[in-house]
């Protein structure tokens, strides 16, 4: 009669009660069911598939202009219309994507593993490596993102006839790098203060693990999700500040072409032809908001307490 009633109890091989799931496995089944989730996949999907392979979208050339057809109203042969110098603005939508979302995509990995190595090494070592580093970290914290790269590109200003492409774009990702991974670094160090008192890596340290093994294996998976999760949603800030700079003019600059370009450009006709601004500014908008959505989707599903 016992085993009989401890066989019952036993949960079947669908039962989600006897399933033992890692947190990874927790996050996804939880954004399965995030309907914001997979608006924000689409949306990005579409932008990468833009900026990978823009001819998918359009056949026009985004560098010719008709300066017989300038400032066109939309219609079936100019989707979006043309601008002042009579360029496609479809088409130049459509290859603008490619510069902005490389940005965005560079500075954010680029931020993740300067500030993420940064954060481990002074959590993890603490003593006056911590206090040296948390020092470094405070200063360039201090300075505003914009206003460090506005001083930074407008020093090293762009060549438009000699620079090339990606030397350009480079630069860009380097100035929203320098000014923009103290934040990672800072929260890196806290997730490692949190996972450091934990038995598991006491229990390595005992057993005469090196640094570097605790590091790898310990640390780093259990400390890295808050800061991926803050990356996605700081992509699309640096895409807005890729923006701001271009429109400055001091950012991507022509031959290069990217939605803060085109924002600049519909500036001088924006009253009497304001579907020249109004067609970046909305692409521009919706990538900011499809990264920000996955961002806050992700640290949702992170997060055990919103559940």
């Amino acid at each position: 009669m016992t085993d009989s009633l401890a066989v019952s109890v036993q949960p079947t091989a669908g039962d989600d009660v006897g399933e033992a799931r890692s947190l990874a496995q927790d996050a996804w089944r939880s954004l399965r069911k995030n309907k914001l989730f997979w608006i924000s996949v689409a949306l990005i999907t579409v932008f990468v598939l833009m900026a990978i392979w823009p001819s998918l979208f359009t056949r026009t050339d985004p560098t010719f202009g008709d300066i017989n057809n300038v400032r066109a109203t939309p219609s079936g042969d100019a989707w979006f219309g043309t601008d002042t110098q009579g360029y496609d603005i479809f088409a130049r939508t459509i290859y603008g994507a490619r510069a902005s979302i490389i940005v965005g995509i560079l500075t954010s990995l680029t931020t993740l593993l300067v500030g993420g190595a940064i954060g481990i090494i002074a959590g993890f070592y603490g003593g006056w490596i911590d206090a040296v580093v948390s020092r470094i970290t405070d200063i360039f914290f201090a300075i505003p993102l914009l206003l460090g790269g506005i001083l930074f590109m407008s020093s090293f200003p762009n060549n438009p006839q000699s620079t090339p492409y990606f030397v350009i774009v480079g630069k860009v990702v380097l100035t929203l790098t320098i000014f923009g991974w103290p934040s990672i670094a800072r929260l890196m160090r806290s997730s490692v203060l949190q996972v450091k008192p934990n038995e598991y890596v006491l229990a390595a340290r005992a057993l005469g693990a090196s640094p570097w093994r605790i590091i790898r294996s310990h640390i780093l998976p259990n400390a890295l999700a808050p800061a991926i999760v803050v990356s996605t949603i700081n992509l699309g800030a640096y895409i807005v500040a890729e923006a701001t700079l271009s429109f400055l003019g001091i950012g991507l600059t022509p031959p290069a072409i990217s939605w803060g370009v085109a924002i600049s450009d519909a500036l001088v006709a924006v009253r009497t032809y304001p579907h020249i601004l109004l067609f970046p500014s909305l692409f521009l908008s919706l990538a900011v908001l499809a990264f920000i959505l996955l961002g806050d989707a992700v640290r949702d599903a992170f997060d055990p307490k919103s559940r």
